[in-house]
């Protein structure tokens, strides 16, 4: 059993979260920016599909990617040099998350909800939340979003329409955060894909004590430059 949250924002101990399914801490209370915040600082995230109640969790291992640390393939590597997109900040950021809760095939639901997406929008309009988009032609192609709490950026989503626009997307904000001193690029959950693009998995315990030291350092939070990930030079 897992307990039930109130009015007020409150997470029981971490060590409490299931060992199956990995993580699951908690359910119920708000998905508002005092929630969320509390929530991402103490290394837990809201997880949760449609007619459910608020699920968070924080499993263990964590997934997380440094950002000096990304993998760029060879293949990757040519396509950067090319800049067949252009790269740009918080311009788009509802209309990502949109592209991002589209199924990803036939009969597939999202849990990208209607809720989450009013929550995530609210923490962009707060300076909190962030996108990186790849345009191109005036398209919106790629891209992923994000929080952003001190010096960790705890990555949600991606989407692709073309071939490595997400990729691509992923590069330039790992090269931002690590022009910009960022600690981690918070992953949540493994998958072969972060995997093969330098992620690592460090334990629950690791990931809080990180948290601690990078999200009390770095700027108030802002919405971010359109064209700050933008002109990167790729060897």
């Amino acid at each position: 059993m897992i307990p039930w949250l109130g009015d007020k924002p409150a997470f029981p101990p971490l060590e409490q979260a299931l060992a199956e399914p990995n993580g699951l801490l908690a359910a119920g209370g708000s998905l508002a920016p005092e929630w969320l915040l509390l929530a991402y600082r103490n290394g837990i995230f809201p997880w949760f599909s449609p007619g459910e109640p608020i699920l968070w969790w924080s499993p263990d291992p964590r997934l997380v990617l440094l950002p000096e640390r990304l993998h760029i393939s060879r293949t990757l590597r040519r396509t950067l040099r090319r800049q067949p997109f252009e790269v740009r900040l918080d311009t788009a950021f509802a209309a990502v998350m949109q592209a991002c809760a589209a199924p990803r095939g036939p009969g597939l639901g999202t849990w990208i909800t209607p809720e989450m997406r009013s929550a995530y929008q609210r923490m962009h309009e707060l300076g909190h939340a962030h996108s990186v988009e790849c345009w191109r032609d005036g398209r919106l192609v790629g891209g992923l979003y994000g929080m952003a709490l001190g010096k960790v950026f705890f990555g949600e989503s991606m989407f692709c329409r073309e071939t490595d626009a997400s990729k691509v997307a992923l590069a330039h904000l790992a090269r931002l955060l690590a022009e910009r001193g960022y600690g981690m690029i918070d992953c949540q959950m493994t998958t072969s894909h972060l995997l093969s693009m330098g992620a690592e998995e460090i334990s629950r315990a690791d990931f809080c004590r990180a948290l601690a030291h990078w999200t009390p350092l770095g700027p108030p939070p802002c919405r971010w430059p359109a064209d700050a990930a933008a002109g990167f030079a790729w060897p």
